[in-house]
C-alpha cells in the first residue's frame, strides 16, 4: 500500500519507573538455578537485555493508555474532534470485551464520530493499527487516527519465575520454552496520525507492506488470554525455530518492501526492527544486508515490549536525535504467527512527547553485545 497524505504528527511514550534487572530475574529464580547449576549472568549473556521495566502492581493497560494518547493529541496540537478513529493495539488490554479502545477512547475526551476498536497481533499490533489508519485517511474517510497500546510483563514474568521455581521435575532442556518469557518488559506508546494538511512537516508514512507466512503460527504461544486467566499468563516460545522462520520471514517482507516503495537498499538511513535480542539482531540485518551502525535498538534497556517496542525505539531514536529530518527510516516489524509488516518512511518533524528521553541515547548500536537470542 503506498500512500500520498498520511503523515506521523506525534508519538506519546511512557515507560514505568520501576526496572527489573537481568540480575535481579536470576535472584528471583535463584530455587531453579541452584537445583539446576545454572551460571549467573546467563540471562543478559544469552539476550544481550540488562533490564526490563514494570508497571505498579494493579496497573491496566487503558491507564497508560490514556496517558500516551493524550500526550500524542496535546503534542499534536491537532483538533481532537479531527481525530475520527482510535485503535488499542496491544497484546496486554483490559478485559475480553468491551474493546479495551472503548476505555481509552473515553479517557482521552474523543468525538464520537469516532471509530473505536482494538486489534490484536502479537507485536505487530500497532504497526497494523497504523496500517489501517493510513488507509482509512488516505481513501479520506477520516482527517487523523491514534493507534496506542501498552504492554504490561509483570503478571507474565511473575508467572514464568514462579512456575519454573515450582516445578522440580524440570530438567535444563526444559526451560528453553520459558526463556522468551523473561526477556519480556512493559511500555506505552502511542502514534497520531493525520492528513498531511494537519502536520505539513511531519514525518511522511510512504508504503507499507505485509508478509504472513501462518504454518509457523505456533512456534510462540500464550496457553491463554491474560485477561480470561486472572492476568496470569504462561507463554511457550521455540526460541530457535522461531528466530530462523522470523528471520527468512522478514527478509521476504524487506525485499518485498524495497520492491513496493522504490527503495534502494544503500538509499536507507535508519532502520528499526522489532526489539527482541542481541543473536536476532545480528542475524536478521547480516540477513537483510543492512549495516548495524544504521540500525537502532531499545531491548538493552528495555527488553522486548512487544508490540509497543518498534514504536518506543522509534520515539527514542527520533527524541535523541539520531532520526534526522530527509531520512528514510525502514521500519521492519516481524510478529509470532509468523507475520512481518514494514514501513518506509521519511522522516520529519514529529513531535515526542512522554518520558521516553530516560532512554534517549540509548538507541544506536553502541554497547550492544552479541549472544544468544529468545524470540521474535
Amino acid at each position: 500500500m503506498k500512500f500520498e497524505n498520511v503523515h506521523l504528527a506525534s508519538i506519546g511514550a511512557l515507560l514505568p519507573e520501576e526496572v527489573w534487572s537481568s540480575d535481579d530475574l536470576e535472584q528471583r529464580l535463584q530455587p531453579l538455578y541452584q537445583r539446576l547449576k545454572l551460571p549467573e549472568g546467563r540471562l543478559e549473556l544469552m539476550s544481550g537485555i540488562a533490564q526490563r521495566r514494570v508497571w505498579p502492581v494493579g496497573t491496566v493497560p487503558s491507564g497508560p493508555s490514556i496517558q500516551a494518547g493524550k500526550l500524542a493529541v496535546e503534542a499534536a496540537g491537532i483538533d481532537p474532534a479531527q481525530i475520527g478513529c482510535l485503535i488499542h493495539a496491544s497484546v496486554c488490554r483490559d478485559f475480553l470485551e468491551p474493546a479495551t479502545a472503548s476505555r481509552v477512547h473515553h479517557g482521552i475526551g474523543l468525538s464520537s464520530d469516532c471509530w473505536v476498536y482494538d486489534v490484536s497481533n502479537a507485536c505487530l499490533g500497532l504497526i497494523n493499527g497504523a496500517v489501517q489508519i493510513a488507509m482509512m485517511i488516505e481513501s479520506g474517510a477520516i482527517e487523523a487516527g491514534i493507534v496506542v497500546g501498552t504492554e504490561n510483563s509483570r503478571m507474565l514474568l511473575e508467572s514464568t519465575i514462579a512456575a519454573l521455581n515450582a516445578d522440580t521435575s524440570l530438567a535444563r532442556k526444559d526451560i528453553k520454552g520459558a526463556f522468551a518469557s523473561l526477556t519480556i518488559g512493559s511500555g506505552s506508546c502511542a502514534w497520531l496520525l493525520a492528513h498531511r494538511r494537519h502536520a505539513p512537516a511531519a514525518s511522511v508514512i510512504e508504503t507499507g507492506i505485509a508478509e504472513a507466512r501462518t504454518r509457523y503460527h505456533d512456534l510462540c504461544v500464550s496457553d491463554s488470554d491474560s485477561a480470561g486467566a486472572a492476568m496470569q499468563p504462561l507463554m511457550e516460545t521455540d526460541s530457535e525455530t522461531l528466530m530462523a522462520e522470523g528471520i527468512a520471514t522478514g527478509v521476504a517482507a524487506f525485499e518485498k518492501l524495497l520492491r513496493e516503495s522504490g527503495w534502494r537498499r544503500e538509499s536507507i538511513d535508519r532502520s528499526v526492527c522489532h526489539q527482541v535480542g542481541s543473536r536476532h539482531r545480528s542475524a536478521m540485518l547480516s540477513a537483510m544486508q543492512l549495516p548495524p551502525e544504521s540500525d537502532s535498538v531499545s531491548f538493552p534497556r528495555l527488553g522486548n515490549t512487544g508490540s509497543v517496542a518498534l514504536p518506543l525505539t522509534v520515539a527514542s531514536a527520533a527524541q535523541s536525535g539520531v532520526l534526522q529530518p530527509g531520512h528514510q527510516v525502514a521500519m521492519l516489524g516481524i510478529g509470532s504467527g509468523i507475520n512481518s509488516v514494514m514501513l518506509a518512511t521519511r522522516w520529519g518533524e514529529t513531535v515526542i512527547a512522554g518520558n521516553i528521553d530516560q532512554i534517549a541515547g540509548g538507541t544506536t548500536a553502541e554497547g550492544v553485545s552479541t549472544g544468544a537470542n529468545a524470540s521474535s
